[in-house]
């Protein structure tokens, strides 16, 4: 069996550069890793054997040109949709098998990523702690007897233990956070928004980001600028600034809870890791600035003290009501605490929230990012078992205000306490769209602290991975050239690299074509009743420009495309004639969006 460097993005991506690996290698390699970890708790559901190395295959055949994750293993938890594979949401009786991936999947695969299965998480991503499922705990690869944390339990310790190079996991409350800390790995939760949640089962809809689990901070800062994107699937998804690579961060202000405000649950442990933390902060040019963290508190106690519990009753309540039997009993009290909220507490804890919104804005005007503690405690699994909703609330103190107060957060490893028993990490917040910056503050706090990758014992690698850029000619697609679409082979073949996925400005209209296969849309500017169209940036060979254009047939033609960063690069548009028997899909916001409505 082939020997796996580090599944990190850097070295997985040199044993490709330099041929001593393959896709196919390293999907043989990770489902043999899987099988000697054997019944870890980990896995929901493997995409089959036969499918994964067919995928492989299909990457060897393409090469590599325009996919930045060509060959790179992933896992998803299994809240989110995976075509052709079970989505169970920690319920057999819920289970459902999706014919089209969730967008941030789509992108994924459509950028070369390859996913292994689906992972366990506590059920409907109700908890923190990686136990209310029954597929059995994820082994926390440090320690079985500890917490894998959660909800996301089975998609970091996947990392972790060098299952998989990233994983996809969903953030409510902190389970894209404290499963992280207690993995030693990175959890990245990303602004609301900018990963869209279309094919996500909900917990709480108006709170809910896809996170991304990865060893380093660099990897996870690389995936999310390819799973980052228009969704027209998720009315939340927004656009946001441009995301490259880890950049330095000079000097920095963070701030810190007051010493009374500290609270560690009798674990002496973490309180000195996280001292020593802060000191290791001001080593890298932090300056400490102590806030009051109370008014945060009272934010995350809105979360399952206020009506947003509501929010989870009215994404899975009906089934919930209907098969009692089948739900964990913690999660099922949960959810049914959320169905007598009255529209009269709703209001009034939106009041409540803006109030507290508007209360600690003026933190953010004193310091650039929050230190915390990822968790304050890690709790050792039959503890949790003797008293599961205290402690769960335990491990959310420093997480659950995040989503409410719509903040970005990157939890980072910081330190392994009791002989290497018990990962501990630290969390950094900053206020929506600074995602870039808290990836350029982690790669700095990772070089320094320089432990070990997951449980993998691996070294982070020299540097960071580092985003395509453009040696030829950009030119906008959107529609059959799109990434995994019918026509995409064309860019392929001729070399061209996928740079980036955005919308256009709000001055455009989208229309279904007549005629195929292959299905067609065509674009065309307006002067008014415009909106943004999702659109992918190739960078085409010069020398295969002419031959590319040559094969485009009337009524498509190439102009100049308004994009939402400020760029016009060439790209495809329809000549009004064209239009004359041609469909409007502008609602549809893309074509992608529009094909997936049409399947369904």
């Amino acid at each position: 069996m082939t020997a796996l460097p580090s599944l990190d993005l850097i070295r997985l991506a040199a044993a490709y550069a330099d041929r001593s690996l393959d896709p196919l290698q390293v999907v043989d390699a990770v489902l043999a890793g899987i099988a000697a970890r054997g019944d870890d708790g980990v896995w929901i559901s493997l995409v089959p054997a036969e499918r994964l190395r067919a995928r492989a295959a299909d990457l060897i055949r393409r090469g590599r040109g325009g996919m930045p994750l060509w060959g790179i293993p992933f896992a998803v938890k299994d809240n989110i949709d995976l075509a052709g594979s079970p989505t169970t949401a920690g319920c057999p009786a819920f289970a459902y098998t999706p014919q089209v991936s969730a967008g941030a999947v789509a992108r994924l695969e459509a950028a070369g990523a390859i996913a292994i299965g689906k992972t366990n998480l506590d059920q409907f991503a109700t908890g923190l702690v990686g136990v209310r499922t029954p597929y059995g705990t994820a082994r926390n690869p440090f320690d079985p007897a500890l917490l894998p944390g959660g909800s996301s339990s089975g998609s970091a310790v996947a990392v972790s233990a060098g299952l998989v190079s990233f994983a996809l996991g969903t953030d409510t409350a902190g389970s894209g956070r404290v499963p992280a800390g207690f993995n030693n790995i990175v959890g990245l939760k990303p602004t609301k928004g900018l990963i869209g949640c279309s094919g996500v089962v909900p917990a709480c809809r108006s709170l809910d980001c896809i996170s991304i689990f990865a060893l380093t901070a660099g990897d996870a800062a690389f995936v999310l600028a390819q799973a980052a994107g228009p969704d027209a699937g998720d009315p939340y998804s927004r656009p946001g600034p441009p995301l490259g690579p880890p950049a330095a961060v000079g000097k920095f202000r963070f701030g810190v809870p007051r010493p009374v405000q500290r609270e560690f649950f009798g674990d002496s442990a973490y309180a000195a890791a996280f001292e020593q933390s802060l000191a290791d902060l001001e080593a890298i040019g932090g300056t400490a600035v102590q806030i009051d963290l109370d008014p945060f508190l009272e934010t995350a106690r809105l979360l399952y003290d206020g009506p947003w519990v509501a929010e989870r009753w009215a994404a899975v309540g009906d089934f919930i009501a209907a098969h009692p039997s089948d739900t964990h009993p913690i999660t099922r009290t949960i959810v049914e605490g959320g169905r007598g909220r009255s529209a009269r507490e709703a209001f009034e804890g939106q009041y409540r929230l803006e109030e507290l919104r508007r209360q600690t804005a003026p933190v953010w005007r004193e310091i650039d990012i929050m230190a915390l503690p990822t968790s304050g405690r890690h709790y050792g699994v039959a503890e949790v078992e003797a008293d599961a909703v205290t402690l769960n609330s335990n491990l959310g103190r420093y997480t659950n205000f995040v989503n409410l107060l719509d903040l970005c957060a990157l939890a980072m490893p910081a330190a392994i306490v009791d002989g290497g028993r018990r990962p501990f990490g630290i969390t950094f917040v900053a206020p929506a769209f600074r995602d870039h910056y808290l990836a350029s503050l982690g790669n700095a706090w990772q070089r320094a602290r320089a432990l070990p990758l997951g449980a993998t014992g691996a070294a982070l690698p020299e540097h960071a991975p580092a985003p395509a850029k453009a040696e030829g000619i950009e030119i906008a697609v959107v529609g059959a050239h799109l990434s995994g679409e019918a026509l995409n082979h064309q860019l392929l073949d001729r070399g061209a690299r996928l740079l980036r996925t955005l919308t256009t400005t709000a001055s455009y209209r989208l229309y279904a074509l007549p005629g195929g296969p292959p299905e067609r849309p065509g674009l065309t500017r307006v002067n008014d009743r415009g909106a943004a169209i999702e659109i992918e940036v190739w960078d085409v060979p010069a020398a295969q420009l002419g031959g590319f254009i040559a094969g485009i047939p009337a009524p498509l033609t190439i102009g100049r495309v308004q994009l939402a960063d400020g760029s016009s690069p060439q790209g495809f548009l329809c000549e009004s004639a064209g239009l004359e028997d041609a469909r409007d899909i502008t609602h549809f916001g893309g074509w992608r969006s529009y094909r997936r409505g049409s399947a369904g």
